[in-house]
């Protein structure tokens, strides 16, 4: 029985590590989304490298959930057996797999132009998506991780 618990604590922590350095991603992601937000309009030349670099960030966000985040997320509420978290899982999935398309329209967009006419209000449009995003898989996170934290 011990380890049983020792195991769990193993794999579950670092599904607990996993999160965290992917939230610690989404913080820094935000952070450059406001440095770019902030930035004044008419400054392209200080506003061009900055939205790369929010970008590429962004994108790495955006994959770290798609390829290694959901699905340890899902899997720990498949070990759990936890039948009403996985379909609650995969109906909020559908929600942050809504807007993975637009966050990677917006990166398209400004990868290959130099025309930052619209960024303004594609960045406010933007913010709106992530926003949706962010609360998605943070019950996404509540549902198929925390619920399971005092079972391990």
């Amino acid at each position: 029985m011990l380890e049983n618990c020792q195991d769990a604590k193993q794999r579950w922590g670092g599904v607990s590590q996993i999160i965290d350095r992917w939230l610690a991603e989404r913080q820094q992601m935000l952070v450059k989304y406001c440095a770019v937000s902030d930035t004044q309009k008419n400054d392209d030349d200080s506003r061009g490298p900055k939205l790369r670099a929010m970008c590429e960030i962004m994108v790495d966000y955006v994959s770290a959930g798609h390829f290694e985040v959901y699905d340890q997320l899902l899997k720990e509420g498949q070990d759990f057996g936890d039948d009403q978290a996985l379909k609650q899982g995969a109906e909020l999935f559908k929600k942050v797999d809504a807007t993975t398309e637009e966050v990677l329209d917006f990166n398209d967009k400004y990868q290959e132009t130099d025309d930052l006419t619209a960024l303004d209000a594609d960045l406010s449009r933007l913010g709106e998506v992530l926003e949706s995003r962010f609360t998605s898989e943070d019950q996404m996170i509540a549902v198929l991780h925390d619920a399971h934290k005092d079972m391990v």
